[in-house]
């Protein structure tokens, strides 16, 4: 783009975008009626100045406003990969599911590699840029890895990648 403006494609999986779409919904039509009803409400009862309601209302427009502006954002720049429809030859890629076993623990873990937006560790969803989802793509299944992790080193060994 001449303008200077780089719009870096971001990866992303199918479900992190519908996510993203159901979000940007319910913050367009469910919430921002909302909050243009509490900004009335407030304001009906005279006083901007010392009116805390309508402060407390004009900050969540703003924010509710900001994050609507964040998603279409994204949504532009999405570069959706969908692994279902590519050829699994075990190898590691942006969106695919690898189990591991924790060659220190015996722990099994299984990881999703994800957008940024996507990333939740709770759900098993890592940020494919993050030292783990860095240290996983490019390998195969049955490769043995050494990840360097802020909790200090991990070996894992691949025991199967599925792109699901």
């Amino acid at each position: 783009m001449p303008n200077g403006n780089k719009m870096e494609k971001e990866p992303i999986t199918v479900s992190g975008l519908e996510k993203l779409k159901t979000e940007l919904v319910f913050l367009k039509e469910k919430k921002r009626p909302e909050i243009v009803a509490a900004i009335s409400e407030a304001r009906s009862h005279g006083d901007l100045k010392e009116n805390a309601e309508y402060h407390a209302a004009k900050e969540q427009q703003s924010l509710n406003e900001g994050r609507i502006e964040e998603i279409n954002d994204i949504i532009a720049r999405a570069n959706v990969i969908d692994v279902t429809k590519l050829t699994n030859d075990g190898k590691i890629i942006f969106g695919s599911t690898v189990y591991l076993i924790n060659l220190d623990t015996d722990e099994k873990i299984d990881y999703k590699i994800v957008g940024k937006d996507e990333a939740d560790l709770k759900q098993k969803l890592i940020f494919f840029k993050s030292p783990i989802g860095k240290g996983l793509i490019g390998k195969n299944k049955g490769d043995l890895v050494e990840i360097n992790t802020p909790a200090g080193i991990k070996n894992f060994e691949i025991k199967d990648v599925k792109y699901v």
